[in-house]
């Protein structure tokens, strides 16, 4: 399902923030983006993401501003700024037309100032007590969005259940009518049928356009799909699986079907069913 979060920490290091940003995955998909001094904790952070996540492609950018202390200055390499200074010297003599180094741009030259060394532990201990935080207010974003994709499938369930009911319910006058039809031909082609031959025959009839199987299996697998909903636990493959056992069922009441008004249910149902998988493809 989709989230985001943002934490933010105030520290005696400097300022630590996590953004989080999860979309719709098949399988659990962590990318990190982490500052240099924390890199080699990855492996750490995903272990962490993964006790709390369970499916979603999921961003976790970690950003660190350190703090200005003014007791502790930048450390410079004059080793380095002297021999720059020689070869600097040496380009001046041969160009004399060269403008003079700024002494600022002398210092973005790479390794001329070197950060005071950080103590890694403290800030990593930091960032998993933020990182914490983060996952549980994207854990939050995401059930909420599966409460309400929980109440949609249910209002799907009932509606589901209610063309179940309809069919059901007309199922017996269906019947009734394959079965006056078959007789009326019949008498139409004005021949002498065995009566206990023709009995035989709208029997057979009766039992390819008898439903009530399923209709049964249909109501089954809304129940199944209820105690799904309510279970503790990552339940998106089992739901899309129980779709397509519900759309099976749909399909089979389609071909059965032996009058308008049972093939516009199977339509309906099948548009049902495709409305909740759709839906089902961000459950975790």
């Amino acid at each position: 399902m989709t989230g985001f979060a943002r934490e933010s920490a105030e520290t005696d290091i400097g300022t630590l923030t996590w953004e989080l940003r999860a979309v719709n995955h098949r399988y659990l998909d962590v990318q990190f983006k982490l500052p240099e001094d924390l890199r080699p904790k990855e492996q750490a952070f995903r272990q962490q993401a993964g006790g709390s996540l369970g499916r979603g492609k999921v961003e976790c950018a970690l950003y660190f501003r350190r703090a200005f202390d003014e007791d502790n200055e930048l450390s410079i390499d004059m080793e380095l700024v002297e021999l720059i200074g020689h070869r600097i010297s040496d380009i001046t003599a041969k160009l004399p037309n060269v403008a003079a180094v700024n002494p600022i741009e002398m210092l973005r030259w790479p390794g001329v100032v070197k950060p005071n060394e950080l103590d890694v532990e403290p800030l990593f201990a930091e960032a998993v007590s933020l990182f914490d935080k983060a996952l549980a207010a994207i854990g939050k974003m995401r059930s909420n969005e599966g409460q309400r994709i929980a109440d949609m499938l249910e209002s799907r369930c009932k509606d589901i259940e209610e063309i179940s009911k309809s069919v059901r319910a007309r199922m017996p006058s269906v019947l009734e009518a394959t079965r006056a039809k078959q007789k009326e031909r019949i008498e139409n082609l004005d021949v002498e049928a065995d009566p206990a031959r023709l009995e035989v025959e709208l029997a057979l009839i009766a039992t390819k356009i008898d439903v009530d199987e399923e209709l049964d299996r249909l109501d089954s697998h809304l129940v199944e799909i209820r105690e799904t909903m309510n279970a503790d636990k990552p339940v998106g493959r089992r739901l899309d699986f129980l779709m397509q056992e519900l759309n099976r069922e749909a399909n089979t009441l389609g071909s059965k079907s032996a009058d308008t008004e049972t093939t516009r249910a199977a339509v309906d149902l099948k548009v049902l069913i495709e409305q909740m998988r759709e839906q089902i493809q961000n459950v975790e």
